[in-house]
């Protein structure tokens, strides 16, 4: 089973941009070296612990430093852009990274009513309506050559850049299936919907000419440490992060404390439990139980894993275990 990261540049309390970046690098290395299959960036605006807003320029900062890891788009939020620009973009990507670049593609805005309309791509021009449309003119401009269409794209024009549907809804689920495109669900802070969409999409799906079957891509939160104890320490982070966006306050990337419930407060813990649901927590062995529970509960073709954690060592400590723990789950996959 391939197992992947995704990744969204996170600046922590006490660091700057650059650094954030810098650390991106650092774990697409690590995660190649480690075997992991994709590494995924998503786009997001107007939130200061987030550093991926400009998805496609990152995507090729990180494929130029690694070799052979897949680098693509958790993903682009299509409503954002016109079509032919995001051909372009992959098109350029795929151009000088062949066969490693993916394109995820998404229908929320990635912020809120204001970064749309600073985007120009808000509701006033019908963006969120014309989504399905979108998502066709986009992969017709990467299929193949078309003589004498009005408008092409080049680059993107028969680079046939892999695209796949993103979502936490069944509205996504019901898309891919429709467009035959493999299916990536969010599970990692929406999972309310994850069992009906799989359900949907594995029943409605059609073939086509890039895909013959239903091919889902789980997304996983992973704090992993050396004991049980400090992977809930490390992942108090998240908690206070989803706690914060949650209030309106979205900032930095909190540092872990010792009790979340001092601060955090009582009335949003269900919620911050809810999103952070499918989640592995604690030592390697609570982590690769964790991962193994999830595949044989939703039986994904693949997993994508995450993981906002303060401190960089930490973090890259938690992929090397999540990476341990994945080889063990494939090859149970396999038996």
């Amino acid at each position: 089973m391939h197992y992947s990261v995704l990744d969204l540049a996170p600046v922590p309390q006490g660091a700057e941009t650059a650094q954030a970046l810098a650390n991106s690098v650092d774990l697409a290395r690590h995660a190649e070296a480690l075997g992991y299959h994709r590494f995924w960036l998503a786009e997001h605006h107007n939130m200061a612990g987030i550093a991926s807003a400009a998805t496609a320029v990152l995507i090729g900062h990180i494929a130029a430093a690694t070799k052979t890891i897949r680098v693509g788009a958790g993903g682009i939020m299509l409503p954002n852009h016109a079509p032919l620009t995001i051909a372009e973009q992959f098109g350029t990507l795929a151009e000088l990274f062949p066969g490693r670049i993916d394109l995820g593609l998404g229908r929320a805005p990635g912020g809120d009513q204001a970064v749309a309309m600073a985007l120009r791509r808000g509701a006033a021009h019908g963006a969120g309506d014309r989504f399905p449309e979108d998502v066709a003119e986009l992969i017709t401009y990467l299929g193949a050559p078309r003589p004498g269409a009005p408008v092409r794209a080049h680059p993107g024009e028969g680079t046939h850049v892999p695209v796949w549907m993103l979502g936490s809804s069944l509205f996504g689920a019901q898309l891919a299936a429709h467009l035959g495109l493999p299916y990536a669900f969010a599970s990692h802070f929406a999972p309310a919907a994850l069992e009906q969409a799989l359900d949907v999409y594995r029943r409605s799906f059609r073939p086509s000419q890039s895909l013959d079957r239903p091919h889902v891509m789980l997304a996983i939160n992973v704090f992993a440490a050396e004991t049980d104890a400090e992977g809930i320490y490390l992942r108090s982070t998240m908690e206070q992060a989803f706690a914060n966006l949650h209030m309106g306050r979205p900032g930095k990337l909190p540092a872990p404390v010792e009790d979340v419930s001092k601060v955090i407060d009582a009335r949003l813990r269900p919620g911050v439990e809810e999103a952070l649901r499918i989640s592995a927590t604690g030592s390697p062995q609570t982590v690769r139980a964790g991962l193994q529970g999830f595949a044989d509960r939703y039986r994904p073709d693949e997993m994508i894993l995450t993981g906002q954690i303060h401190d960089h060592a930490k973090r890259l400590r938690s992929f090397e275990i999540a990476a341990e723990a994945m080889r063990g789950v494939g090859a149970a996959a396999a038996a």
